[in-house]
């Protein structure tokens, strides 16, 4: 059925009538958030005295960020973070994904699903687990740590109490990245077997042919052909982790943990805006974030530029 002449676009018109509602949507959700937040972060302003109280005070958040100890020590913790859970995660899941990807034909379906559902897990589902499981009394990992020390030759490695693990600052950070890396480990193995799968065959039967061993294969084929994707997983991992906010702050209830141990950096952005009600500094804090994400991701950049050249 053709449509009247005068309900029909122009071919010139078409595409721009087309985007328009991406467009109208990213300048009101997108573009407009970035711009306030920018604007904000040069103001001193608390939201419960309308838009009209905000004065300009120019770098003085940016200032009092750089000269805030609890900003410093939760950027630590976000670094920590990011540093023990993002490097485990490749290092497990490269070559988790080649022996998938060599050793299951029929379930391989089922088992990626199963390493992949952690990451579609709701946020709360995950918090009401591990609270569970990080339990000093009737804890499994409490009580697992206990089964092994009963263990001849192990009972000299383990601990000879039961841990704290989500009151004690020093022990804290540990439950968090145990959280980060069982729910994101599964999506970096979808990764790695979707570009697994793009590597001629014919590769492996020529090496095969040569006399190259397991390890040679996958030492001079598997792992140069993964370097792109690699690439692609340590970025996300690297912006992720900067940006980790919901185990630590589920975990710790929203406060950080003793001693501010859990506090990453986007904990302290949101207890800044909404507890503090320092919305400027909350955005001078966040655009320093920003930095920092940009940084890193341009270096991380430059080494996999420089080995692959």
């Amino acid at each position: 059925m053709k449509l009247p002449a005068a309900l029909r676009l122009s071919p010139a018109v078409a595409p721009y009538v087309l985007l328009g509602p991406f467009v109208a949507l990213f300048l009101v959700f997108g573009l407009f958030p970035l711009g306030f937040s920018l604007y904000l972060s040069f103001q001193s302003w608390e939201p419960t005295s309308g838009v009209g109280a905000m004065s300009f005070v120019g770098w003085d958040n940016f200032t009092f960020a750089l000269r805030d100890d609890w900003f410093w020590k939760s950027l630590k913790n976000t670094l920590w973070l990011a540093l023990t859970t993002g490097v485990p995660q490749h290092l497990v899941a490269i070559p988790l994904a080649c022996f998938i990807h060599t050793s299951f034909k029929r379930l391989r379906d089922g088992v990626i699903g199963a390493y992949f559902m952690p990451y579609i897990t709701s946020s709360v589902a995950i918090a009401i687990l591990f609270s569970s499981l990080f339990s000093t009394e009737h804890g499994l990992i409490n009580a697992g740590l206990e089964w092994l020390r009963g263990l001849p030759g192990l009972g000299l490695w383990m601990p000879a109490s039961a841990i704290d693990w989500l009151n004690e600052p020093d022990n804290i950070k540990p439950a968090i990245a145990i959280v980060v890396f069982w729910r994101y480990v599964g999506f970096n193995l979808v990764l790695y077997l979707a570009a697994l799968q793009t590597i001629p065959p014919d590769l492996y039967e020529a090496a095969t042919m040569d006399g190259a061993g397991r390890f040679q294969k996958f030492w001079y084929i598997t792992l140069p052909s993964l370097k792109p994707m690699v690439f692609f997983g340590v970025t996300l991992s690297i912006i992720g982790g900067l940006q980790l906010f919901e185990e630590p702050f589920i975990l710790t209830g929203g406060r950080g943990g003793s001693d501010q141990a859990g506090m990453t950096a986007a904990v302290y952005l949101y207890r800044t805006a909404f507890d503090f009600n320092d919305f400027g500094a909350a955005s001078a804090m966040s655009w320093l974030l920003f930095i920092v994400v940009a940084v890193l991701t341009w270096l991380t950049n430059r080494a996999f530029r420089s080995r692959s050249a």
